[in-house]
């Protein structure tokens, strides 16, 4: 079963790939896809957990606190799994990877409180975040390098593929007792780990890596997956550095401030249902349905803009196609913000999630061109990830900003004697102030462009080595 061919390069890049190559795309694209449910799934369950396992709770407080471990489980579990993927091997390391977030999942189902709950989501998110950086270097170690751009695009384009799956969960158990239809979400994502026996039986390293394996053992060779050296050296310091800066911006742009869109939906989606006369105890099913449907929606606008940066990054160029997805990110998410009004603006979540996630399909193929074999799956995760810390107080900005806008706003009210009347004025000040802070913080994509000037343009070149 040869990893090598010498294919057509004028093909198109499905073409170009044989047996073996569909095996390694398959098996990094499901661990990388099932991943992407993971992570939805938790979203999508989190409140109805902590409400179930802690009633009397403060539920803003834990739902924070439940994604803020999670977050910074993720960031440490790719810092830890990139170094170990470049040192002992990418399909080792994925199926250790893969197995842990199955595993600590449907442990999150059996959780007996609050506390519990959250141990087993930060061990998840050890596993959740050391699998992009090394399904990517597999990849792209694996793959021809006439396909490779094209096929990481399509690698990440996948990940809607697991983000709708768990919008179409939700649908599914949506009827389900609140109390219980979350650990039927949390076993749906410990499926991942029968992929474990898949990939130990057949997957094999690539033989890039048992090049740059065997040369780091010779006298004077180069160490793998080694921090020291990913700083230690201009060549890469400098990608390093400025292309964690580039994540940074994508991160918090999605993770702060596009998946808390929800704060928008969810009034449009109370004032539609309440239209509709739908009785006080189908509410809440009708809540968890029309929030998975505008998952859905987000996601298949991420689905076709992963694709066209793919394509789009492959004739002009990485640079300008990231300048151009930074600025529409931007500006969709200010349109979002500042339009969003009733359910049949459902289309713009469309829209933003075309522009926020094309992004990520940039970093699949543009971050492992930046670093050597050795260096390939920790200098990946490395940028990819540690934007994660960052990210995680970018909920507790928006929070902030909203928050303070809010209390202005409310300040600067007339004197309502109605107490009904009042609440009504105060509830829309709140959402005002919460629409000027997701704004005011889309500015946050700008950094990107800061970063770009920076990191050299890769199209057409070689993976480095050294």
């Amino acid at each position: 079963m040869s990893t090598t061919n010498a294919p057509n390069p004028d093909l198109p890049w499905h073409k170009q790939l044989n047996p073996y190559h569909w095996f390694v795309f398959f098996v990094a694209s499901a661990a990388w896809c099932f991943d992407c449910l993971d992570q939805q799934l938790f979203i999508l369950a989190r409140d109805n957990a902590l409400k179930a396992l802690d009633p009397t709770g403060d539920q803003a407080k834990l739902s924070g606190m439940a994604m803020a471990v999670f977050v910074a489980g993720w960031a440490t579990g790719g810092l830890i799994f990139g170094a170990v993927g470049d040192r002992i091997g990418r399909a080792k390391t994925l199926a250790l990877t893969v197995l842990i977030y199955s595993v600590f999942t449907g442990l999150s189902s059996f959780a007996a409180n609050a506390d519990q709950f959250m141990i087993y989501r930060a061990l998840t998110g050890l596993g959740v975040g050391g699998v992009f950086g090394l399904a990517v270097a597999l990849v792209a170690d694996s793959l021809p390098d006439t396909a490779r751009a094209k096929g990481l695009g399509m690698l990440q384009a996948l990940s809607a593929v697991g983000n709708v799956t768990a919008g179409l969960c939700a649908m599914a158990v949506s009827d389900v007792d609140p109390n219980v239809s979350w650990k039927y979400l949390f076993w749906i994502g410990s499926v991942p780990a029968f992929l474990c026996i898949f990939i130990m039986l057949r997957l094999k390293e690539p033989e890039k890596w048992v090049a740059a394996k065997a040369a780091s053992r010779e006298v004077g060779g180069k160490a793998m997956g080694s921090y020291a050296s990913l700083f230690g050296e201009a060549r890469w310091r400098t990608p390093a550095l400025f292309g964690m800066l580039l994540c940074v911006s994508a991160v918090i742009g999605l993770w702060g401030i596009g998946f808390f869109s929800n704060k928008l939906t969810a009034p449009a989606i109370a004032a539609a249902l309440a239209e509709q006369n739908v009785p006080a105890d189908k509410v809440q099913a009708a809540k968890q349905w029309w929030a998975a449907a505008n998952l859905i929606v987000q996601n298949v606008g991420a689905f076709f803009g992963m694709l066209c940066f793919s394509k789009a990054a492959s004739h002009f160029g990485r640079k300008p196609v990231f300048a151009v997805a930074f600025i529409a990110a931007m500006a969709s998410t200010i349109f979002f913000y500042q339009c969003f009004k009733t359910t049949t603006d459902i289309w713009m979540s469309f829209v933003m999630g075309f522009c926020q996630l094309s992004i990520f399909a940039g970093f699949a193929i543009y971050l492992p061109e930046l670093f050597p074999t050795r260096l390939r799956s920790t200098g990946t995760s490395f940028c990819y990830n540690v934007g994660r810390f960052i990210a995680a107080s970018g909920p507790i900005t928006l929070g902030v900003l909203a928050s303070n806008l809010a209390k202005d706003a409310k300040a600067a009210l007339p004197a309502i004697p109605e107490e009904a009347v009042r609440k009504v004025a105060e509830a829309a000040a709140e959402l005002e102030a919460f629409r000027s802070a997701g704004t005011w913080m889309s500015l946050i994509f700008l950094l990107g462009l800061f970063a770009l000037f920076f990191l050299p343009e890769t199209k057409g070149r070689p993976l480095p080595e050294d």
